[in-house]
């Protein structure tokens, strides 16, 4: 690990500044992220590169939740419980990431994304308008939703990642009503506290690698500071569109890793 080509770290670095746009626009940089560690570094052990790329993650969801925040001043009611049951559940979830591997997880995670892509793509006024659930009425329910939310997201992320961004926003949209845009501001900060709380298991283990970590963080805060600002400007519309593009190019790559799982 100490010894990487040249040729090696470039390609890590410029896989974390395009993991850093794509999750600061919709979520889900660590599909981008993981699989270059995995082609980087061959010889890391899964838990190693869960932590790297959770290393390399905050970085830029640091960036871009600070952009997010101070360019579309989400509702904090709402936010910061999602971010601490987010932080919970990722505590349990990166416990638990000792024991399991990417595979078993594969065909589920396709599963997921095929039906939260065919959902959007039926529903195209979905997330364009900020049409809340629950509302003003029912505060105590629209908050409970937030917080399963961000203890069943969390969990994932914690115990393996790639898409997390994706599922914030999703579900914030779908289950909450809130539009595209607000959603990924929200999520942004929700994944901030699953990052965290992830490296607050996986440091002490010294599951870090901290070099390649911190180049590809590098990238990360390039990468997530340009991608909050585009979506800012760009809107719900652009946001929505990214969103399906990501979703398409999930189900390809894991779908290809299932497909090699079982017949390859």
């Amino acid at each position: 690990m100490e010894n990487l080509d040249a040729s090696v770290l470039l390609f890590l670095a410029l896989a974390g500044f395009a993991a850093g746009f794509v999750d600061a626009v919709v979520g889900g940089g660590g599909l981008i992220q993981l699989p270059a560690l995995l082609i980087g570094l061959p010889g890391a052990t899964p838990v190693q590169l869960l932590a790297t790329n959770k290393l390399g993650s905050i970085c830029g969801t640091t960036v871009s939740s600070i952009t997010y925040f101070r360019r579309i001043r989400p509702d904090l009611r709402t936010a910061f419980p999602l971010a601490v049951a987010a932080f919970v559940g990722s505590l349990v979830g990166a416990s638990l990431a000792f024991l399991f591997t990417k595979e078993m997880f594969n065909p589920i995670i396709l599963v997921v994304l095929v039906v939260v892509g065919a959902y959007t793509l039926a529903k195209p006024s979905m997330g364009q308008l900020q049409q809340l659930r629950f509302g003003s009425r029912h505060p105590r329910r629209h908050l409970a939703v937030a917080i399963g939310i961000g203890l069943l997201i969390g969990a994932y992320d914690g115990a393996l990642g790639p898409g997390t961004g994706s599922f914030f926003v999703f579900a914030l949209v779908s289950a909450l009503g809130y539009g595209f845009l607000d959603a990924s501001a929200k999520a942004k900060i929700a994944n901030l506290a699953t990052n965290l709380a992830a490296l607050v298991i996986f440091v002490p283990a010294g599951a870090v690698l901290w070099k390649v970590g911190l180049l590809m963080g590098a990238g990360n805060i390039l990468g997530g500071y340009l991608g909050a600002r585009v979506a800012v400007a760009r809107g719900s519309g652009f946001v929505r569109i990214f969103f399906v593009v990501v979703l398409v190019a999930f189900v390809l790559k894991i779908g290809w890793d299932t497909w090699v799982q079982f017949f390859g």
